[in-house]
């Protein structure tokens, strides 16, 4: 690929971004306009967040359409039908009834699904292997902004009196003012003579799945993947508000900006660890080591709680969990090029499907006892819950392949 058409891929990948940015804005604010949205649906507070849960059941489905869809029509056309869908499934939480509220969400997590995926494949046409974690890692912090905005920024919009359909009118306008931008940006697939690419061509639609998926280490990969992003998507983006006051007796103001220190971390943590990786050629240990930082950040807030306040230790949790990303580089490297698309999907849709299944059983055994038990036990026995996960992840990283470039080249001599 010239080097100019590789400009034009670079310049297509911050236009991506503003799509991811947009994806956590939308994935992230419902968790500080709880109240209003369960006015608005004529629901309970328990209904509602399940309702938001939905986004996680197409988000993990339809990951693996955009992996397919990536290798097969590119991203031009991809990456415009996605953020069209995830503007539309805004505009449908103008409906004021719990099919809108529902219909919206499935459809926000089925466009959202495209953004990360797509933005990792244009990357991979513009950046160079020795710099694409930190690529990756940059994305992922574009990402967590707008999940710091969608609680930082709308949490005092909504004390402040803007009304959620004022929120879900513009979040769906400026989301498909986005998609047409990305339709005209992103250049048009031209017929490479590049192998790699001309095999995705000629695979069947399910060939790249087949491949990805017989390959055990896309599956740890995956696994390690969901059990790190699982506090983090499930614990700071839909209950740590109301965990917060009603465990830790937070104001409503305190407790959404300490959920968001989550976030806030992973802005840094996410490139910060990714240049970490490609600097020093290897994986696994910087893997292992954000995963350690996380366990830490967890059990000072259950052992020594007042040795610093909550919102650095929230902000030290996304700092370690940006490790989560390791793997999307990984599950990248122990598959072939030309199925670099469905790799990604096939990892967002095991990552995801992780987070699917454990949001039902987190709300069951911690979010229905919520407010109605002793506060402290509940609260420290919610973060040793994710504290096993991390430590499952950690022994699962260690089954894991070393993809480093370090490796790669130890392996060439």
């Amino acid at each position: 690929m010239s080097s100019s058409l590789k400009k034009f891929y670079i310049i297509a990948w911050v236009f991506g971004l503003v799509f991811y940015f947009l994806d956590y804005v939308i994935r992230s604010a419902p968790a500080v306009m709880i109240p209003q949205l369960v006015d608005n649906f004529n629901t309970t507070e328990l209904k509602l967040i399940s309702m938001i849960g939905t986004y996680y059941y197409t988000y993990s489905t339809c990951s693996l359409i955009a992996g397919i869809a990536l290798d097969k029509f590119g991203a031009k056309k991809s990456l415009f039908v996605g953020t069209l869908i995830l503007g539309i499934g805004c505009l449908l939480f103008l409906l004021s009834t719990q099919i809108g509220g529902v219909s919206g969400r499935l459809l926000q997590g089925a466009g959202c699904a495209f953004a990360f995926p797509g933005c990792v494949y244009l990357a991979s046409k513009g950046f160079s292997s020795k710099s694409l974690a930190t690529a990756i890692g940059v994305t992922q912090c574009i990402g967590m902004l707008g999940g710091t905005a969608g609680q930082f920024v709308v949490g005092p919009w909504m004390e402040a009196g803007v009304s959620v359909h004022a929120f879900w009118l513009w979040s769906g306008i400026a989301t498909i003012i986005t998609a047409f931008c990305l339709f005209f940006v992103i250049p048009k697939e031209q017929k490479s003579e590049n192998t790699s690419d001309n095999e995705a061509k000629h695979l069947g639609y399910l060939e790249p799945y087949k491949i990805v998926f017989r390959n055990p280490q896309s599956w740890l990969c995956g696994i390690i993947s969901g059990l790190l992003f699982a506090p983090t998507t499930i614990f700071a983006m839909t209950w740590a508000v109301a965990f917060f006051q009603k465990d830790k007796q937070f104001a409503f103001h305190d407790a959404a900006v300490t959920s968001a220190m989550v976030a806030f971390g992973w802005v840094f943590g996410c490139p910060l660890l990714g240049f970490i990786t490609d600097k020093i050629g290897r994986r696994k240990p910087v893997l292992i080591g954000g995963a350690i930082l996380m366990i830490l950040s967890l059990l000072q807030m259950i052992v020594l709680p007042d040795l610093y306040s909550a919102k650095v230790s929230m902000f030290i949790l996304g700092l370690g969990s940006g490790a989560a990303m390791i793997p999307y580089s990984v599950i990248k490297e122990t598959n072939p090029d030309y199925v670099k698309g469905s790799s990604t999907g096939a990892i967002n849709f095991i990552t995801f499907g992780v987070t699917t299944l454990l949001s039902p059983v987190f709300s069951n055994l911690f979010g229905k006892d919520l407010g109605l038990s002793d506060a402290t036990i509940h609260f420290q026995n919610s973060l040793f819950f994710w504290i096993g996960g991390i430590v499952l992840a950690i022994i699962i990283s260690l089954m894991l392949k070393e993809t480093g470039t370090k490796v790669q080249v130890e392996n060439k001599i």
